[in-house]
């Protein structure tokens, strides 16, 4: 969490007061301090290490003495660049029962500013994570032209300084949520940096200790687990996707936690907007990230104009589709790899100081340190894992949410089926319920002016989008898919998310998926058709061959609204997401749609006047289920032929 302005202010004060109280006595001397004393590490292990100065006064008698000087800015380097890494600076944490030097004749006032100059601006400490390779390697320190040195051993029989992890979470099973390839082919190249509580720092989940309760999270942080997730959510317009990413933690924290600053769990995010020009998986035009109440935008189309806001840099892509992002240790506001505010080189892979960077693995891996590169992270639905729990009656008896407050939308736009829903996770050790779900964020310049409500961004990212900037046409604004407003969901398992077990014993709990409503101005499908779609057996076609290695197969169906056709096999079935079922005429196939690999898998219209699209190509995640969607804009129906062809 970022200080606000007046605390800003606040401290520049207190800083003009000390530079005027600051005595003058040079430093003739600096020493290397360790927490624990016990200088050997194991590896990718960590020990603080603290520089403190000293200076000389003479006393009322003339006497020469020792003591110890308010000083930071210290350089701290390791002797071989090998032996690990060095975060950046921080307040000491440690206990320290030795006094700073202070003016026999000074007064409360300067006093005070001397304490304050401690709790606020001294930055004395570093962080040393040892590497992967036992020895004896110095840390070396030097300030104001005064220099000292440390030895420390790398040692894999020292004793560990680290907390068993109590929780191993199961691998998710497959998911069946047909935006699951969309949501991972853009899942963001995450550079998060580190600083003093790694552990704080690292991706996690909410239940990270094993149950929903939000205020247990910081005193369980170091026993929680360290599995790396990333909690999603997608909303469709009629032009566009829009992909939320939010990024959790156990805790925002600080070397100088004053009331408000620092919290329990930490929650923040981004929003893609991806156009659909008809390829598999679109066009992405704009990143908008948040940090501490802020809104930043960074984008790939230069056709997208300013607006509210204008762009704080571009976007940078790893393997030409994952946007990388860089998210600030302690605080963990969300920025663009490309913002001066990043201290991550995307070019060459380095931190300023110390960090781990995650990509999108379908697997939650742990990282070995808090310099660690391409840790694997997994993605969770939050309609299922966060959503569910988040209305009155739900949420509090878990204590996950917290803070219900009823969503007042600006431009009359759609609201969500709940009265009051939670506008914080339930939080209170530092400060409570600082917290928020992506329904729950604000961006103080689009609130102050009343262009975007409390959750509105993050509720109805379309609106959102097209206020913060200006979008370049088509654009629509009409959802076909929002559950989070109750718009277009069809019956589905999406995502089946397991459930956290003592190490090493796995297991999983099913949760359904989103039920999916029509839109408000559609014609709702009626409530047996939505609850299992018809089947039918399609027939072998004359020029039938299953031993050949290419494949077609061919739909005739009438559509009227938006639906999905699915082919598994040998049938075919459908999901209707808006107007009246479909009327199938027939099918047929020159072989099933075989249960391997492919080479190529295509969809083409060759009959009917709307839209047809590849959702989903059949694969393992979804039992090789092809999934197309047929989007007819005009009144009454209309014969569509889809031809599915492979290799």
């Amino acid at each position: 969490m970022r200080m606000s302005r007046w605390y800003l202010v606040e401290l520049f004060i207190i800083s003009a007061g000390i530079a005027a109280a600051q005595s003058s006595v040079p430093v003739s001397e600096i020493k290397l301090h360790s927490d624990p004393e016990d200088t050997r590490v194991r590896p990718f292990e960590s020990i603080a290490i603290q520089v403190r100065a000293y200076g000389e006064v003479e006393d009322a008698g003339g006497n020469k003495k020792k003591v110890r000087l308010r000083e930071g800015g210290s350089s701290i380097k390791l002797s071989e660049s090998k032996a690990g890494w060095i975060s950046k600076p921080f307040r000491f944490q440690g206990k320290d029962d030795e006094p700073f030097h202070q003016k026999e004749s000074a007064g409360l006032g300067a006093i005070l500013l001397g304490q304050a100059q401690s709790l606020f601006l001294l930055q004395d400490a570093v962080l040393f994570t040892a590497a992967d390779r036992p020895g004896k390697y110095e840390v070396k320190a030097e300030l104001n032209g005064k220099k000292a040195t440390m030895a420390i051993r790398g040692d894999r029989n020292a004793p560990s300084r680290v907390p068993r992890e109590m929780i191993d979470f199961h691998r998710e099973p497959a998911s069946r949520d047909p935006y699951r390839g969309l949501v991972a082919h853009y899942a963001p190249m995450i550079a998060q940096e580190t600083w003093f509580q790694p552990k704080s720092d690292y991706l996690s989940r909410v239940d990270l200790d094993g149950d929903w309760r939000g205020d247990n999270n910081w005193k369980n942080t170091l026993e929680g687990s360290s599995q790396a997730y990333v909690y999603y959510a997608v909303m469709e317009t009629d032009t566009h996707w829009f992909l939320v990413y939010n990024f959790f933690h156990p805790r925002d924290y600080s070397d100088r936690c004053v009331v408000g600053t620092c919290h329990e769990n930490d929650n923040e995010g981004l929003i893609l907007t991806v156009a659909k020009d008809g390829s598999k998986f679109g066009r992405l035009q704009v990143m908008e990230s948040l940090a501490h109440n802020k809104i930043y935008s960074y984008r790939l189309d230069r056709s997208v104009k300013k607006g509210v806001h204008n762009f704080d840099g571009d976007i940078e892509l790893y393997e030409k589709s994952h946007p990388v992002i860089f998210i600030e240790a302690g605080g963990h506001g969300v920025y663009g790899s490309d913002d001066s505010h990043s201290k991550y080189s995307f070019r060459n892979d380095r931190f300023a100081d110390t960090g781990v960077t995650y990509v999108y693995k379908g697997v939650a891996e742990r990282p070995k340190h808090p310099n660690d590169r391409k840790v694997g992270y997994e993605l969770l639905p939050i309609y299922d894992h966060w959503w569910k729990r988040a209305h009155e009656g739900s949420g509090k008896k878990d204590r996950t949410f917290d803070a219900y407050y009823r969503y007042e939308p600006y431009g009359n736009r759609p609201r969500p089926r709940y009265p009051k829903i939670a506008g914080a996770f339930y939080g209170r050790a530092e400060s409570s319920n600082k917290a928020k779900p992506f329904w729950g964020w604000h961006d103080v310049r689009t609130r102050k002016r009343k262009v975007l409500a409390t959750g509105q961004w993050g509720l109805d990212p379309a609106y959102g989008v097209s206020r913060n900037l200006r979008m370049p046409e088509p654009f629509s604004l009409n959802y076909t898919f929002n559950p989070y407003l109750a718009i277009g969901e069809t019956t589905s398992v999406a995502q089946v998310p397991s459930t956290a077990t003592p190490a090493p014993s796995p297991a999983t709990s099913l949760i359904t998926g989103p039920q999916r409503q029509a839109p408000r101005d559609a014609t709702v499908a009626t409530s047996s058709t939505r609850a299992e779609p018809s089947s039918f057996t399609a027939r072998p076609a004359p020029d039938f061959d299953p031993s050949l290695r290419k494949g077609e197969f061919d739909v005739r169906v009438r559509i009227d609204g938006v639906t999905d056709v699915l082919v598994q096999d040998n049938q075919v079935s459908y999901q209707v997401i808006t107007h009246r079922p479909p009327v199938h005429e027939s099918s047929e196939f020159t072989q099933p749609v075989p249960r391997s690999g492919f080479k190529k898998f295509e969809v083409e219209k060759r009959e009917g006047r709307g839209r047809v699209m590849l959702f989903q190509p059949p694969g393992a995640g979804n039992d090789y289920t092809a999934r197309v969607r047929v989007s007819d804009p005009k009144g009454g129906d209309d014969l569509y032929h889809i031809r599915l062809k492979w290799k």
